[in-house]
């Protein structure tokens, strides 16, 4: 069985590690874990690798957070694969640092780059992981809070963190959404 796991983030130098780019960083991750790299494909920076039966894809659209439904629709299309047998990972300020939330489905929650999927797939149908980037900022401060770069204390937690959340991705390539959800949230 093929599976797309989808790591949300902005392309370029100056937002490698910013709290926006946790799916990148997620994906990033468990590449590494795999001894696997990333190649330049159509719309996005794929990668790939099998476990226990699986022929996991692994994709961060080259396109920015605003426009990542191109490259998803793309990537799901040219695998041939239904949206339920992909995992969008996501930053989400609306949790605490390091928190992390999967679901089957939902709303866009204000996120531009969940929004630009469910509008190219005209479904918010999907799964995906949250992962809380926390929400502390000065009211105005959003953009420039997201598009920062972790803190110190963050920084110390950070790799804890996306090895729980490439745990949990592993675990809903292995046995799907419910028992994933049963295991983590």
């Amino acid at each position: 069985m093929k599976l797309l796991l989808v790591g949300l983030g902005n392309i370029g130098a100056e937002y490698v590690h910013t709290r926006h780019n946790v799916g990148f960083l997620v994906v990033d991750y468990l590449v590494a874990q795999q001894k696997g790299s990333f190649r330049v494909g159509r719309l996005a920076a794929t990668a790939s690798f099998n476990y226990n039966y699986h022929q996991i894809y692994m994709i961060k659209p080259t396109t920015y957070m605003n426009d990542s439904g191109k490259s998803v629709r793309y990537w799901l299309h040219h695998l041939n694969l239904p949206i339920e047998q992909s995992l969008t990972i996501v930053d989400d300020i609306t949790l605490p640092f390091g928190t992390m939330r999967l679901r089957s489905k939902g709303s866009d929650a204000g996120h531009n780059g969940l929004k630009s999927i469910a509008d190219a797939l005209t479904s918010d149908h999907y799964p995906r992981l949250r992962v809380g980037i926390g929400n502390d900022f000065p009211k105005g401060g959003l953009s420039d809070f997201v598009l920062g770069n972790f803190n110190t204390k963050e920084l110390q937690e950070i790799d804890g963190h996306l090895n729980r959340a490439c745990q949990i991705s592993m675990a809903w390539c292995n046995g799907g959404i419910v028992h994933a959800m049963n295991q983590f949230n």
